[in-house]
């Protein structure tokens, strides 16, 4: 196997997860049984989701920080719908949470590409004005697990082949947008306008447009997480998922999606959140505070970023080696 291949980010982070586990299993060896490595993946799926779609806007050199709040808006409305009209059925439902969520990302976009307002601001702004939202549409109230209809809260418990079907939403995620961005001319456009956006106006790409797109990708997969959240929880606040978003950035960071945009793929997106989730599953198993969890993330980010900055010069070394050597 070429050297270029073991060396990956996704060959490397896999081994730190085995690592990881095999730490974990030195002091706990049941962690590691598969039906408890099942529900690690189960619990993650949520954070698997949301990365992909924020893996797809870091490509295009933009950031989605209100993922989260895009996620507990959606899950507020949904669990709101769900207690209005309970025999609502539940593809309804997971279309308008879908739908819901891709308008709130279409929100940003618009704000992105038509206003060149700079996505940071932008999504720090909606983040806000999202958790507002809850908090006037709830009047600060929860929405509690007897309020919600059976089949609203058994969907995503239900079992098929030995998994939950929130893991095999997850695992249909992955598959599709490694597809989609494997395999279209959307994909492919991603890529292209934060690897460099210049030439890829000269190629005919519309990079603000494409920059939309993200966003609403990204929208409707946290609109889709706020009704398996609500649903699997049983439970709909205004604070709901607060602060998640710092994950969400983490896991693709961790996964080798560079800040700077162009470089990432899905895979390295699920590998970064199942390296997270590990990571908080196992801590209150060995009896270490959650709290280091953050410390251990943040280690985590510096550690990616320095990798990231590294291989950039590495390949900035090996084209100015090659010009060399052509004149």
């Amino acid at each position: 196997m070429p050297k270029n291949i073991l060396m990956s980010r996704e060959v490397l982070l896999t081994g730190a997860i085995a690592l990881l586990l095999a730490i974990i299993a030195s002091r706990f060896p049941a962690f590691i049984a598969p039906a408890n490595l099942a529900n690690v993946f189960n619990d993650t799926a949520p954070l698997i989701l949301l990365a992909i779609g924020q893996m797809i806007v870091i490509l295009t050199r933009c950031i989605d920080l209100s993922v989260a709040a895009n996620l507990a808006l959606t899950g507020m409305v949904v669990a709101m719908i769900n207690v209005a009209i309970p025999g609502l059925p539940v593809p309804v439902i997971i279309v308008i949470s879908i739908g819901f969520g891709a308008l709130l990302g279409v929100i940003n976009g618009v704000l992105v590409w038509k206003l060149a307002i700079p996505p940071i601001v932008v999504t720090l702004g909606t983040m806000t004005i999202f958790r507002g939202t809850i908090f006037l549409l709830s009047d600060g109230k929860w929405v509690n697990s007897h309020e919600f209809s059976d089949s609203f809260k058994a969907f995503p418990r239900t079992e098929f082949l030995g998994l939950p079907l929130m893991s095999w939403i997850a695992i249909a995620a992955v598959l599709l947008f490694t597809l989609v961005m494997s395999r279209t001319t959307l994909g492919r456009a991603f890529y292209a306008a934060g690897g460099n956006p210049h030439a890829a106006t000269y190629a005919g790409i519309d990079v603000g447009k494409t920059q939309f797109w993200a966003f609403t990708i990204s929208g409707a997969l946290a609109g889709l997480t706020g009704y398996l959240w609500v649903s699997r929880f049983a439970v709909a606040f205004v604070d709901l998922a607060g602060g998640f978003e710092l994950n969400v950035v983490a896991a693709c960071v961790i996964g080798g999606v560079a800040i700077m945009g162009g470089i990432g793929t899905v895979f390295g997106a699920m590998l970064g959140s199942l390296f997270l989730g590990i990571i908080s599953n196992a801590l209150p198993v060995v009896n270490i505070s959650p709290f280091w969890q953050l410390a251990i993330s943040g280690g985590a980010i510096i550690i990616a970023v320095i990798l990231n900055a590294q291989a950039n010069r590495d390949k900035g070394r090996i084209i100015l080696k090659r010009a060399e050597q052509a004149t």
